[in-house]
């Protein structure tokens, strides 16, 4: 499923818009200075979401004039796939419930644009702070000339850095938070063990690592999924799974209707882990209990509702998406 997009822009201070052709000449100045090691700040390019529900999302209004040669894959990624507010609104709430305050401190781990950290501080109060962490210096760099600048002040209290994910930050945090299944480009058991002991480290003695998962029958399928947005066309493709091993290789396509395409955009080689699985190894690492969030379906019963609800055993169809909460 693609986790519906949000309702409302990340603006909360309003400034004159950039021109495209401007932030695209700021983007490409972002990467040599990140390439350059001028600005400490980080990603790999988040995965997809993917399941065969479909989700609320914004597809009315007036087309754009997407095409191959004029589209932005990390814009078009963001459309398609990510949905900032309500995530952090999931984020927010699962902190205030299980520790009853409000959390301030904020960890992005393949954070890739920094879209999720953007978003944590423009709905933050003084005092925030946000950093992200991934190794590609293209997405952070991106994200840095599209994301902060509407921030004003509030841009400061962010800090990306371009390390691996394991790597020690610069505070302990209230929230660290794996999304968009980025966590499966770990394939062995001791990578992803020693990647959530390093998280647990990292939290505040009432801090949660929060990370998402998808399966059910549909999920090894080799198969194709089309989605249709405003001006684009988003293709999921889940390329091979081999069950010997979980390899999984998935890619992203994005067509458009003059009948060009960014052919598979986005590529991902990851290992397919199951729920359990990625729960015991959370206990393992030391966390003292695993919560088990699971999104439910409209009242037709034909889509997901985007709403995720605590529960122990889920429900069993063909595509799921879960959050798995790891309370330290």
């Amino acid at each position: 499923m693609q986790k519906t997009v949000s309702e409302r822009a990340v603006r909360p201070v309003q400034q004159p818009k950039a021109s495209a052709a401007g932030k695209a000449a700021k983007s490409a100045s972002a990467v040599a200075r990140v390439e350059k090691g001028v600005v400490e700040r980080a990603p790999q390019l988040t995965p997809s979401r993917k399941s065969s529900r479909n989700s609320r999302r914004k597809t009315g209004g007036k087309a754009q004039g997407f095409t191959a040669a004029t589209a932005d894959k990390y814009e078009l990624y963001q459309k398609a796939v990510q949905s900032p507010e309500l995530d952090i609104g999931f984020l927010r709430r699962v902190f205030k419930s299980t520790r009853g305050r409000d959390a301030l401190h904020f960890r992005e781990d393949f954070c890739g644009t920094g879209l999720l950290s953007a978003t944590w501080l423009a709905e933050s109060p003084a005092g925030a702070t946000a950093e992200g962490f991934d190794l590609d210096p293209e997405p952070v760099a991106w994200g840095l000339a599209h994301h902060f600048d509407d921030l004003g002040e509030k841009s400061k209290a962010y800090t990306v850095h371009l390390k691996d994910v394991r790597a020690a930050g610069s505070r302990a945090y209230d929230v660290r938070v794996s999304q968009n299944f980025s966590h499966f480009v770990f394939t062995k058991r001791a990578e992803m063990l020693a990647y959530f002991e390093s998280a647990r480290e990292s939290l505040v003695d009432d801090g949660v690592f929060v990370i998402d998962l998808y399966g059910g029958s549909d999920a090894t399928e080799e198969m194709k999924e089309d989605t249709k947005f405003r001006g684009f066309t988003y293709v999921w493709e889940q390329d091979k799974f081999f069950p010997g091993t979980g390899e999984y290789t998935n890619h992203i396509t994005f067509r458009f209707p003059d009948g060009t395409a960014l052919e598979r955009a986005f590529s991902y080689k990851w290992r397919m882990w199951y729920l359990t699985e990625l729960a015991d190894i959370l206990l393992e690492a030391g966390f003292q209990r695993v919560e088990r969030y699971f999104e439910g379906w409209n009242a037709k019963g034909t889509a997901g509702d985007g709403i995720f609800r605590k529960g122990s055993r889920g429900e069993n169809c063909g595509s799921w998406i879960a959050y798995l909460v790891g309370v330290k």
